[in-house]
């Protein structure tokens, strides 16, 4: 095994987690807390599951960065194959949307749902799902350009 594949795997799992589990939340977790709760609980059990999440996503984030960009390191100048440079943007640009989500509506749910006021945590909330809604189709976007980015050159 050389140190390529061991970064791309390290890279993979961070994607599979973070992605994988933005596709989770939003797809099959989202509709079924709207089911079965009423606003109150919803805002409790998503101030919990982002609480958890949250935490992986940052070890996610940590390794994908490192990895790619060691990776992209290895590569000569000009040598960077296609779709990379695209990779590598929308990626950041997931980075910045990711750091808002958990630095501005995310600590307002949670101040929201200590102080039972729901209608701010609802704010809050849908604040959240219109990022991660937007962060998961950035993502699936990203997935393109690394895997058929060598189409655009």
């Amino acid at each position: 095994m050389n140190l390529h594949s061991l970064l791309l795997f390290f890279h993979l799992v961070g994607i599979v987690v973070w992605i994988g589990g933005m596709f989770f939340a939003y797809v099959c977790l989202r509709p079924t807390i709207v089911e079965l709760f009423e606003p109150p609980q919803r805002l409790q059990l998503w101030r919990g599951v982002f609480g958890r999440f949250f935490v992986w996503v940052w070890w996610a984030v940590a390794l994908i960065a490192a990895s790619g960009m060691t990776m992209f390191g290895q590569y000569g100048a000009g040598a960077i194959p296609p779709g990379s440079h695209l990779m590598l943007a929308s990626g950041m640009l997931m980075i910045a949307i990711y750091v808002y989500v958990t630095s501005v509506p995310y600590p307002t749910l949670c101040r929201a749902v200590d102080a039972g006021d729901w209608k701010a945590g609802g704010t809050a909330l849908n604040r959240i799902r219109q990022m991660v809604g937007s962060n998961l189709l950035l993502g699936l976007l990203t997935l393109g350009f690394a895997t058929l980015g060598r189409y655009l050159a």
